[in-house]
């Protein structure tokens, strides 16, 4: 099914940034959540997106 980006909604982008998270594919759940977010008009809840799916790059682990 293919749809024109411009009728999904913040909720569409969520539900795939939940699906890239559970595949283990950061990157891509954090740009997804940024556009839910971004299409999100209470900037609390922007916020709380935002803090579930935070930038990989940002948030790496070292490991010695």
């Amino acid at each position: 099914m293919t749809r024109d980006p411009a009728d999904l909604t913040a909720a569409d982008y969520l539900d795939g940034a939940r699906e890239m998270a559970a595949a283990d594919r950061r990157f891509l759940a954090h740009l997804l959540a940024e556009e839910a977010a971004r299409r999100t008009a209470d900037p609390a809840t922007a916020a709380g997106i935002r803090a579930a799916f935070p930038d990989p790059a940002t948030t790496r682990e070292e490991t010695d």
